[in-house]
């Protein structure tokens, strides 16, 4: 079995990795179209040309290499990938061999916690868009999917990784709900950056972020459309 998560930037997308990780039975990969994405849209993130060398980097070449035996004889391979890293999206039959589930997070807190520190000029970098079209995908083609909030799951994590078990016919194992506080193998190499936050905590915590939230002006259209997908899709969650 192939789970495909389709996360947007600013999510709990790492801890769920690590959660799917902590099975026995489930080997993972981080964001295996990262370097694609550097490649393609030239974006200078931190390590650009060092993950660009490291990882496959052209579309034909990532898809060969998530879509060959599962590693290390293990029978579920749970892949953890940014729906934005995605450019064309009229090939989407490629999903078909997933399980495919779509982690969503409330807009605003996407925003407000991204705008930190990174410059956000379309609603491409955040991935509602690109999420909502997978969806259509499923739907037009009548594939089951699964979508996960991200605030229903912090704050009841076996509740709801039990209905996602179910969900795609799998046991679930109370492993999923602890994991160990480090950096994983498995882990991309720009985990070393990114990944400070996540590498401190062993379970799914809940914010402690009380502080109303605000949208700058420059991003409020944004906003909306964000929220105008968010909406469609959030009323599909488990």
């Amino acid at each position: 079995m192939k789970i495909a998560c389709w996360s947007g930037p600013r999510n709990i997308s790492t801890a769920l990795m690590r959660s799917w990780s902590s099975r026995q039975d489930t080997f993972v990969s981080d964001e295996p179209f990262y370097a694609y994405y550097l490649k393609k849209s030239r974006k200078k993130h931190p390590m650009y040309r060092e993950i660009i060398r490291s990882y496959p980097n052209s579309f034909i070449d990532v898809l060969n290499s998530i879509s060959t035996t599962i590693p290390q004889s293990k029978s579920i391979w749970y892949q953890k990938h940014m729906a934005h890293h995605l450019f064309d999206m009229e090939k989407l039959n490629w999903i078909e061999n997933f399980h495919n589930c779509i982690l969503l997070r409330d807009p605003k807190s996407v925003i407000s916690s991204y705008t930190v520190k990174n410059k956000l000029d379309h609603i491409l970098e955040l991935g509602f868009l690109q999420q909502y079209k997978i969806i259509t995908y499923l739907q037009n083609k009548d594939i089951d999917f699964v979508v996960i909030d991200s605030k229903k799951l912090i704050e009841n994590p076996e509740k709801i990784l039990r209905k996602w078990c179910f969900n795609i016919g799998i046991e679930f194992d109370n492993n999923m709900l602890s994991w160990d506080n480090k950096i994983y193998s498995t882990d991309g190499i720009w985990a070393k950056h990114w990944y400070d936050s996540v590498v401190k905590t062993n379970r799914f915590i809940k914010s402690n972020d009380k502080n109303k939230k605000v949208i700058n002006e420059m991003h409020k259209n944004i906003y909306f459309e964000c929220q105008k997908y968010y909406r469609r899709m959030i009323s599909l969650s488990l």
